[in-house]
């Protein structure tokens, strides 16, 4: 697709963001909304995501719409995908600036008919109409700072880099009310351990979540509470069994999570979408990492706020196959529940947490 004739110099009246990935990454993209609402004060921003990250956006005060792709249900399909498309062009937007390449996203774009769209160029990128080089597998920066790099090319200010949650106060009475009623004290300072993970390659062996719970329970004044997904909680009836915990695994819905992290001491979690919800709240994270590539690195996906704190060993691997690994995630293994309660001592003893 050609740049030639089209006019990026034009005031934008109604601009779409996509980015149609999971949690973590929605969460990492809300810099843009901000700064987009900074640059175009008067202009109509949506947000295109996935039906369960809806929550990661909805009532992001600098947002005016959220639109969602349902591509296992209402959007399945070619023929979802051509349904969605016509009623974006209905919608008359001038922009749009799509985040992560995706196949089906640059094609919706596309056959929207959206007169400047933007992103990179990877996975049928001729659809774009401006094309930014994609390097983010090279892991040199952030992904907060990648996904604005999309509005450095349009040369839009950057001025505002923080991540954003937001949490209603019918999510944090609604929670608060769950936690009371399951022996939670309110002088009691919570932990929130976060013990599953989209693949194997990125959970840390549960017997050892089950020493650093029993290391932490040494202190008093310590609630420790478990969550997952109601997808994962299965896979941790064990951990959860054999230690005197609060048991919230697939009890909270996103923006619930969002509340209960907001009145925690501390997040203790493997690289995963909870990390970035306790770090856009400024709650305190302990994130484990294993994968050693570039573009799965710390460097690129670790916590963003000044409390956080990322365990990440180098066992010697030349390769890193990820969840392909052939040596028994032996990178997990490597970090140890005392120096990952150490930390939260650490932090403890500052004053950082109490």
């Amino acid at each position: 697709m050609s740049n030639k004739n089209t006019n990026y110099n034009r005031q934008p009246s109604r601009i779409l963001i996509v980015r149609t990935d999971r949690l973590g990454d929605v969460i990492l993209s809300t810099p843009v909304i901000k700064n987009l609402r900074l640059a175009f004060p008067n202009a109509h921003l949506a947000f295109m995501c996935r039906p369960y990250t809806r929550d990661v956006v909805t009532g992001n005060p600098w947002l005016d719409e959220v639109i969602i792709l349902d591509k296992k249900q209402k959007h399945r399909g070619i023929w979802g995908t051509f349904k969605l498309a016509t009623w974006l062009r209905r919608q008359k937007f001038d922009w749009a600036l799509i985040l992560h390449p995706a196949l089906r996203a640059h094609l919706l774009i596309f056959l929207s008919g959206i007169p400047v769209r933007v992103g990179w160029d990877k996975k049928i990128g001729c659809f774009l109409t401006k094309r930014i080089p994609h390097t983010k597998q090279e892991g040199k920066k952030h992904e907060v700072e990648y996904t604005l790099d999309i509005l450095r090319a349009m040369h839009i200010p950057v001025v505002d880099t923080a991540t954003y949650f937001p949490v209603t106060l019918n999510d944090e009475k609604t929670t608060m009310d769950m936690l009371l009623r399951m022996g939670y004290k309110p002088d009691e300072k919570l932990i929130i351990i976060h013990p599953s993970a989209s693949c194997p390659s990125r959970r840390w062996p549960y017997a050892l979540f089950s020493r650093l719970i029993k290391l932490l329970q040494k202190v008093n004044g310590l609630k420790i509470v478990v969550i997952s997904s109601a997808e994962e909680a299965d896979m941790i009836d064990v951990l959860v069994n054999e230690n005197t915990v609060i048991d919230l695994r697939g009890r909270l819905s996103i923006s619930q999570f969002g509340a209960l992290l907001k009145h925690s001491a501390l997040l203790i979690s493997n690289d995963s979408g909870p990390v970035h919800i306790a770090a856009a709240l400024g709650t305190p994270v302990i994130s484990l990492f294993s994968r050693k590539n570039p573009g799965l690195s710390p460097l690129r996906w670790g916590p963003v706020n000044a409390n956080s704190f990322y365990f990440h060993k180098n066992v010697g691997c030349d390769v890193c196959l990820a969840h392909n690994c052939k040596k028994g995630f032996i990178c997990l293994d490597a970090i140890n529940p005392e120096e990952v309660a150490s930390k939260a001592f650490e932090l403890l003893s500052k004053g950082v947490i109490l």
